[in-house]
């Protein structure tokens, strides 16, 4: 148990924060916790070692924010 929760751990903190996407740098992605409603940025949460937790609070449950994109779709 303790070395699947280490594995997990690991990746995850390596999923998080800017990747690259075909060579090019991934946005920076940002979470609203649903307890406190503060905005955690992928960059707050790689100083914390990857650990998907509200900077504020300490609440594990963060929901992405979508970004304001419209998407247009043309009618038939």
């Amino acid at each position: 148990m303790e070395y699947e929760r280490k594995h997990l751990k690991a990746d995850i903190a390596s999923s998080v924060g800017r990747g690259t996407i075909m060579g090019k740098v991934a946005p920076e992605i940002v979470y609203e916790c649903i307890r406190c409603g503060a905005r955690v940025s992928t960059g707050d949460l790689e100083l914390r070692g990857g650990e998907i937790k509200c900077t504020v609070c300490g609440y594990r449950v963060l929901r992405k924010i979508r970004p304001p994109i419209v998407k247009r779709v043309k009618a038939i």
